[in-house]
């Protein structure tokens, strides 16, 4: 079984990736290709379920979507023309085999299942009332909220249900959901996670990126809009907007992590917005050095507009090995430390008595770029800086991306100059957030409705925080306060 690489501990992690098709024959083996493309988004567990016309079919597992749903006899056992799918990394709820999606519940109206990107920042509290009025969950997941909502509801048509349901929920979601009567794709009111929608010959396809399209061949046609429903009933695809008009809070950190380089994301290029952010850091953070590395691989296409800027020659000063994963090794505590180097490795011949400058997405906790900048400096380079394609991560996230608590996030405790002796580099730099959003083509960043969600750059949360307010993980007076500094 494959799961996630035990060192990739610190980066933020989309928590998963959807993927549905409507009317399509053998609709189980298009979902696992477009699970493939979206493997990235998720690496812990995967789920497919189908409808044949009669009944609800569902095959779910520990580990990647190769291996798992790469067999004909898993393939034939989900059957039908309507099928939905999800990728997982945990935020809300356990990893266990009860937590992976889609979750499926025989209702009153008939099955219902669902796959969710993002998270219920009410969920606590809902659970708790519902749980009271009678309601027993089967998994630890934000997600089970939504189906007991619908269950519970007073409505009498499923379509309407499912709308009380949502207008309950705070925070983040991308959902599909399957009934007997067709297929429901959704986003959130301020649409903060990302999902699209493309036809393969008559077939309607929702995915979470528009890579998944490629994958499958099918054609983009659309985003889902910010507080959409998309519902198809065999040929017949209808849309409606039950919520009150917001302006839209999608999430900045598609551009700058989470999407494969090769998606485009409310119009704009992943990779090409990269390569802006990465202009940008050279003109706001210029040093002199003989080469641009990036980290692989998420640093590539900010480290290709950092040396296309700043006239630095690019290089691959660190090869990364693509077949780490859990099963290979489990280290010790005497090997633990030398983790990093089953993933990265320094091209020393290139590096020794060199100026670098290392260009990396993000700071986290910061102890993969201390070993990284170690590496640097035991290969034999001369100067080491550190150049980051996004602002310092100073809050966590509470919108379906896994993110420590802040007191171990780095830039949360450290100024830049502490951050930069905590790293051991020669500097440190991070793209202003005016610069971020140069990259994504505004003039700066607006202070009141900002178009992005970037809380966890500037802890402007665009919605409230119930449970984390009422365990006080999160004092909304002090994000507040904050903002007002």
């Amino acid at each position: 079984m494959l799961t996630t690489n035990p060192y990739d501990d610190d980066k933020l992690r989309e928590e998963c990736g959807i993927f549905g098709v409507s009317e399509m024959a053998g609709a189980a083996a298009l979902v696992a290709l477009g699970l493939h493309a979206l493997q990235h988004r998720g690496q812990e567990a995967a789920g497919i379920t189908t409808w044949d016309g009669r009944a609800f079919h569902t095959h779910r597992a520990m580990g990647h979507v190769a291996g798992n749903f790469d067999r004909d006899d898993v393939i034939r056992s989900l059957p039908g023309t309507v099928a939905c799918g999800h990728v997982r990394y945990s935020t809300s709820g356990e990893t266990a085999l009860r937590n992976v999606q889609p979750l499926y519940a025989e209702l009153q109206t008939g099955g219902f299942a669902v796959a969710h990107n993002g998270n219920i920042s009410n969920a606590l509290k809902l659970r708790k009332e519902l749980v009271r009025r009678g309601s027993i969950f089967q998994s630890t997941s934000d997600t089970e909220t939504i189906i007991h909502l619908v269950a519970t509801s007073s409505y009498r048509t499923l379509l309407d249900r499912f709308i009380d349901a949502l207008k309950q929920v705070e925070g983040a979601y991308s959902l599909i959901v399957m009934t007997p009567e067709g297929m429901i794709a959704c986003r959130d009111p301020l649409g903060i996670r990302p999902l699209v929608m493309g036809r393969l010959d008559d077939a309607v396809i929702f995915a979470s990126e528009t890579v998944a399209l490629d994958v499958v061949g099918a054609t983009f046609e659309r985003s889902v809009e910010p507080g959409e429903l998309v519902i198809v009933q065999g040929s017949e695809v209808r849309s409606i907007r039950p919520f009150a008009p917001m302006a839209p809070r999608p999430c900045i950190f598609e551009w700058v992590y989470f999407s494969r380089p090769d998606s485009i994301v409310e119009d704009h290029s992943i990779y090409s917005v990269r390569k802006g952010i990465g202009a940008q850091l050279a003109q706001e953070s210029p040093v002199e050095a003989d080469l641009v590395i990036p980290v692989p691989d998420s640093g590539v296409p900010a480290a290709i507009g950092y040396a296309q800027a700043s006239g630095i020659p690019f290089e691959l000063g660190i090869i990364r090995s693509h077949y780490v994963g859990r099963t290979f090794i489990q280290p010790g505590d005497k090997v633990r430390h030398l983790g990093v180097k089953l993933k990265h490795n320094a091209n020393r011949a290139l590096i020794k008595g060199k100026r670098v400058i290392l260009v990396d997405d993000s700071i986290v906790r910061g102890t993969t770029s201390l070993k990284i900048v170690q590496m640097m400096r035991e290969a034999g380079a001369a100067e080491v800086h550190m150049r980051i394609a996004s602002p310092p991560t100073r809050h966590s996230c509470f919108y379906g991306v896994d993110t420590p608590e802040r007191a171990k996030l780095l830039a949360a405790t450290h100024d830049v100059g502490e951050m930069t002796d905590f790293i051991h580099a020669d500097s440190l730099a991070f793209v202003s957030i005016d610069g971020l959003y140069k990259a994504l083509g505004e003039a700066k960043r607006a202070e009141v409705r900002p178009k992005y969600c970037d809380a966890c750059f500037t802890g402007d949360y665009p919605t409230m925080l119930t449970d984390y307010d009422e365990v006080a993980e999160v004092d909304q007076f002090a994000m507040l306060e904050e903002r007002m500094i």
